[in-house]
């Protein structure tokens, strides 16, 4: 899990979302989706699926009216979550 601090809110009736945190999603969650587009950080790919792996859970419309800097934090940790433990430990040199 992986809590993301929004650098802009989302404003949800009388409450404001700062923070969202991330699961890492099993693969029945990504059903309908091509791993190369969610690691290529697609919109319609991610649009898919953050409401099915955001606490608290965003909806589609939400999604597409995040700023790109969090979209694009959002994005990053669900392509990383994509990435084996082995390939993050793999060395530099």
């Amino acid at each position: 899990m992986k809590k993301i601090t929004l650098e802009v809110p989302i404003q949800r009736g009388d409450q404001t979302i700062t923070d969202i945190t991330l699961r890492k999603p099993s693969a029945g969650e990504l059903r309908g989706l091509s791993l190369v587009n969610l690691i290529q950080m697609e919109v319609t790919a991610l649009t898919t699926v953050l409401p099915r792996i955001t606490t608290p859970a965003l909806t589609s419309e939400e999604i597409n009216r995040l700023d790109l800097a969090d979209l694009m934090q959002l994005g990053s940790e669900v392509a990383g979550f994509l990435v084996p433990k082995s390939a993050k430990d793999f060395p530099t040199e």
